[in-house]
This record gives C-alpha cells, structure tokens and sequence, in this order.
C-alpha cells in the first residue's frame, strides 16, 4: 500500500537550490503545494554534514532563499574582514534553513519528508518508518542534480594502506592529540579552509604538507560583494582583461594584476578555475605552507609515505592524513531546465546558483509554456579550468541577457539580494555605480567577443 501525496511540485532534495525554488514558488503562486524530499533529517542539504569551522566563502547576502536575507546584511566591523559584508558559519546557515522551512511548511502548502529516499516515477519511501508515498500527478523538481560531494560522506579518492590515520576533515575538530605532522590532501575550497583554519589554531607552518595536483585561481573576496559600485566594477574590468587577452591564461593574468584574482604560489600558473572567493589575510597565511606537493593525485598512503604514480614522497611517521578531496563542484553537463521528465534548476548566469534556482521557481509560477521558460531561463555551467571559464561567461553572459530582457523578470530580480547584481532604487544615481555600470556597457561586446574566440580555440 502506498500513502498518496496530492501536490503540484514533487521537490527532491532540500538543498540550496531545491529551497530558493520552492521559497520562489509558492511566493509567486499562491495555489501551489508542495511536498519536498530529502534524504537527511532537515533542510540545508551538505550544510549539515558540514565541517565544524566552515563559513560561507562569500558574502551571505547572496546565499539562501529569495524572500529571506541570510544574516543582517551588515559589514563585519572587526576582525581581518572589517569592511566586507559579513560570511555566515555553518551553525548560522544551519539555523537560517530551519527557519525558512518551518516558514514555508507553516503555510499549509508545504510538506516536508526529512529522512526519505526518492525511488523515481514520482516515489519515494521514508527511511525510519518504511512507509512509502507516491506523487502521482505532482511535477517533478530535480534539485539534486548539483549537488556537491562532500569529505564526510565520500570516500578518499585514494587507497589507505594498513596503519595510516586518514581523517576526514570534520574531524579534526575532535581531535584530542596533536600528531607530528598533518597532510592536507585536496587543492579546492575545503583543503584551503582546513590549512587556514589548522594555521589559525597555531599549528607550525612547516607542520603541514599540502598536497595540490593543480593549483586554483581564487577571487578576491573584496571584490564579491553585495555593493553594486564594486561588483559592477569588478564586471567591468573583467570583461576589459577579456577583451585586450590573447588567451584564457592572460586574462587570469590581468584579473591578477587589476587584484580581482589570486593565486597562491605566484611562480605557478594555475590550472584550475572554479575561483571560490578568498581574502588577502586567508592568502597570507597559506603561503606560510612551503611544502606543496605537485605530482598529481595521491594513489594511496602509507604510514610514512604518500604513492603517487611518478613514486613516494616520504612524511614524518606520526602524520594525520586529513581527506579534503570530495568533488564539490559538479559537471554534468547542461539540460533544459524544464523537460517532460522534470523541472532541473540550475544557475541562469555566472554562479549564483541560489539565485539561479530562485528565479527558475518564479518563472515557473509566472509562465505557462515549457518552451517560453527555457527561452528566458537558459542554464549556466559551472567552470574547471581557465578555457571552461571563457566559455561559461559567454554562456553565462548570454543567459542573463535573456533573462533582463524580460521587465517583469528584471524588476523581480532587483528585489532580490540573491541578485549579485541589483542596484537598490537609492543607489541607482550614485556616481559610482553609474560609472561602473558605463564602464560595463563599454567592455562587455569586447569583452564578450574576445571570450568567445577564446573558449572555440580550447
């Protein structure tokens, strides 16, 4: 026997971006029910599996739920970030989902099905009770489609020989000794947290091996931010590097020296762009870790050495591996948003994927016609290396154009602090943004066609 769920929007996964399409949703469509499935306990998909000392890489404002400001919108007033708009932890993301749920299911249009497995054709089963649910005449949401891997939950990508200590790096906040040595495996955004974090917990520079098969391009986290003047300025000097840049390295190299990007080791040119934000005082301290090893991906470890294909690298006996190498970023290809099979949100400009899922709901609430939505809400990839990231700005660049040509869904954007590009009525004579926005509109054909040139030669 099965339980019948009567909703329009079957929603699986509770995640970032199955949040900001259902918040988006039932706001602009106030007829719409919903039931969403998760397999975890709550709302906040990966952030509550997360590591202990993790924060949001960019500013809040521009994470969670459309009709719901994460934070206060402040700037933080102390500390090595004072001035920049304030990053939320992992319990503050935690809590800010709880609440945004108990929101949306206190409505009467929203259920929640925490600690359930979906099983396709609309079926889905509860993981504590075995009671099984079907949808039958519900639109399937896709919201797991992007979902990032995370250490916890994921196997280290390398064999762990007998008496090597692996550690995933949620625990290294319980650690209760502090061994020899530490080797922090992964070059992303997770083993840059885990190397500033061990170093602001006073562990010796030369304490850490930092294990990088490809260096990353970061950006600078000044230059992200929810103030119109400087991301617009930040736009517009981007796309004024494209255009003058004879291939996609130069353009990184100009972003580089305008301060809008960053790397590590300034004697290594990165391979690897999928430019998580990063600030001065974070790339200050990481460049205090010296031995960087570049030898491709660890194939296994051993007490006292790490095996690689090219031979070992030997580490002090008492070391703690510390796995930070799960696949955040996913690349599975771009598919229409709205199919016969299901509705698939996905960023509809460059990253912002909260944004990207909020405006997918509130087209879907406010258009009727498949084809209409994918013409004005047209998918965005996410990038890997510095040619990938030419050719999401074009893809990127053009479906936000798509998009802002339509009023209704421009005025709607520009409500939103999702919108990393919204300029608030009181700002939009400020001699700043005015003049950011006309050094955009002068750089963005050039720029844009210089990007396309460069993304068809990789």
């Amino acid at each position: 026997m099965k339980s019948i769920v009567d909703v329009d929007y079957l929603v699986v996964g509770a995640g970032a971006m199955g949040m900001a399409f259902v918040d988006a949703l039932v706001a602009a469509d106030e007829r719409a029910t919903v039931a969403i499935v998760d397999r975890r306990h709550g709302a906040g998909g990966h952030w509550l599996d997360a590591y202990g000392f993790v924060r949001l890489h960019q500013a809040s404002a521009f994470y969670g739920v459309a009709s719901t400001l994460l934070g206060e919108g402040r700037l933080q007033t102390d500390g090595p970030e004072r001035g920049l708009h304030e990053r939320a932890t992992a319990n503050e993301v935690r809590a800010y989902y709880d609440r945004v749920l108990s929101r949306l299911t206190a409505t009467g249009r929203v259920e929640f099905h925490g600690r359930s497995e979906y099983r396709g054709e609309r079926r889905f089963a509860s993981l504590l009770s075995g009671t099984r649910f079907q949808a039958p005449r519900a639109r399937l949401v896709d919201a797991r489609y992007l979902a990032p891997d995370i250490p916890l939950l994921t196997p280290p990508p390398f064999a762990v020989e007998e008496g090597a200590h692996v550690v995933t790096v949620n625990e290294l906040v319980r650690l209760d000794r502090a061994p020899r040595h530490y080797v922090v495996v992964g070059a992303g955004k997770t083993g840059t947290d885990t190397c500033v974090w061990l170093l602001q917990q006073g562990v010796d520079p030369n304490a850490i091996t930092w294990v990088r098969p490809r260096d990353p391009w970061m950006l600078n986290r000044a230059f992200v931010q929810p103030d119109p003047a400087v991301f617009l300025t930040m736009a517009a000097d981007t796309m004024a590097a494209a255009a003058a840049a004879t291939s996609p390295d130069d353009v990184f190299l100009r972003l580089e020296d305008a301060g809008i990007m960053l790397r590590i080791d300034a004697t290594v040119l990165p391979t690897m762009a999928k430019t998580p934000t990063l600030a001065a005082w974070e790339l200050a301290l990481v460049r205090t870790i010296v031995d960087v090893v570049r030898r491709g991906h660890v194939r296994s470890v051993a007490p006292g050495r790490l095996r690689f294909d090219d031979g070992d690298v030997r580490v002090p006996s008492d070391t703690l591996i510390v796995h930070c190498a799960a696949e955040g970023l996913k690349y599975p290809g771009l598919r229409p948003i709205w199919s016969p099979e299901a509705i698939t949100p996905q960023p509809v400009r460059v990253g912002f994927p909260c944004f990207g899922a909020a405006i997918v709901g509130h087209v879907e609430a406010t258009r009727d016609d498949d084809t209409e939505k994918n013409h004005v809400c047209r998918p965005s990839p996410f990038s890997n290396t510095p040619a990938d990231w030419a050719a999401m700005q074009v893809i990127g660049g053009d479906a936000s154009l798509a998009m802002t040509i339509e009023p209704d869904l421009r005025a709607w954007a520009n409500e939103t602090a999702l919108n990393p590009v919204r300029i608030p009525a009181d700002r939009a004579g400020d001699p700043a943004v005015v003049d950011a926005r006309e050094r955009l509109k002068q750089n963005i054909a050039p720029g844009r066609a210089r990007l396309l040139e460069l993304a068809r030669q990789a």
